[in-house]
């Protein structure tokens, strides 16, 4: 008996443990050194080892993830059009110049300074990361299976070319 009520607790530690849903001081602390004015924080666990928090600062929609320890692993902002540097905007109007911007997020990470911005066209939504100097990587591409451009547009990678001219 006291076996069975041994794995019946244990099931229901680790069944807690699973739905955690405020993160540990350590991560919550994290956040407040980055942000200390930040009162309104949403948390959610991303997977087993990260923490994301949601809210705004400064009037722009920020997520900023953790892992368990309080470490710092990526920061994401809400961007518009205009925030975008002039040069990056350009080369995307070039590249993509049938494409609709949809959506667009600075993303900070200790390796990684750039934008990862969704672009849409009739079918077929692309998601793309560009570094500060402009290189353009795509990163998901989505396609209804009666759009025929996905293989004109998967795995492709763009870099910037330093002295576009201007076509006016």
């Amino acid at each position: 008996m006291k076996k069975i009520i041994s794995l019946i607790t244990g099931t229901i530690l680790i069944m807690c443990a699973c739905g955690q849903t405020n993160p540990p001081s350590v991560v919550v602390n994290g956040l407040k050194k980055m942000f200390p004015d930040v009162t309104q924080v949403k948390w959610s666990k991303e997977d087993s080892s990260e923490w994301e928090s949601e809210f705004v600062a400064n009037k722009i929609k920020t997520s900023v993830s953790f892992d368990n320890n309080g470490k710092w692993l990526e920061t994401e902002r809400k961007l518009f059009k205009k925030d975008l540097p002039p040069q990056i905007f350009k080369n995307l109007y070039l590249k993509f110049e049938s494409f609709k911007i949809e959506e667009i997020e600075g993303i900070e990470k200790p390796d990684f300074s750039g934008y990862e911005i969704e672009l849409e066209k009739k079918n077929t939504k692309i998601e793309i990361i560009v570094d500060k100097l402009g290189e353009i990587t795509i990163k998901n591409v989505f396609v209804d299976d009666e759009e025929e451009d996905k293989e004109e547009i998967n795995n492709q990678k763009y870099e910037n070319e330093n002295n576009i001219e201007d076509k006016d």
